[in-house]
């Protein structure tokens, strides 16, 4: 579906670790760059579980909103998580180094990088 060529582009976000495409059914990443000291195939099946227990929290409260992005702050990075609006079984999740990112761009770059996915 979506290699490293889909996610190149994503290694222009200011503070850039590591970034993958991830299959919310199976936790494999369909596609990976970057991670660094960060094993970018276990932080995607990992933060699979992240997506699905807060879909059931959601459901279990009657929120019917889509999620938008999971942030997940650490002391030296931020995480973020993007469920894709045209395939709610697939995910972004991308990692930025804290001190260098600025996250409401990268909120924003997120958004407009997912409408150049394509799954025809």
């Amino acid at each position: 579906m979506a290699g490293n060529v889909k996610l190149n582009k994503l290694n222009e976000l200011e503070g850039f670790i590591g970034a993958a495409l991830v299959d919310t059914n199976s936790g494999m990443a369909l596609g990976l760059l970057g991670g660094g000291s960060l094993n970018m195939e276990v932080a995607a099946a990992g933060n699979t579980e992240v997506v699905r227990a807060k879909r059931r929290a959601a459901a279990s409260l009657g929120i019917t909103d889509a999620i938008d992005d999971v942030l997940i702050t650490l002391s030296k990075q931020y995480h973020l998580i993007r469920p894709l609006e045209s395939n709610q079984d697939l995910f972004l999740y991308v990692v930025l180094d804290r001190s260098r990112a600025n996250l409401a761009m990268a909120r924003h770059e997120l958004k407009a990088f997912e409408q150049t996915l394509d799954f025809k």
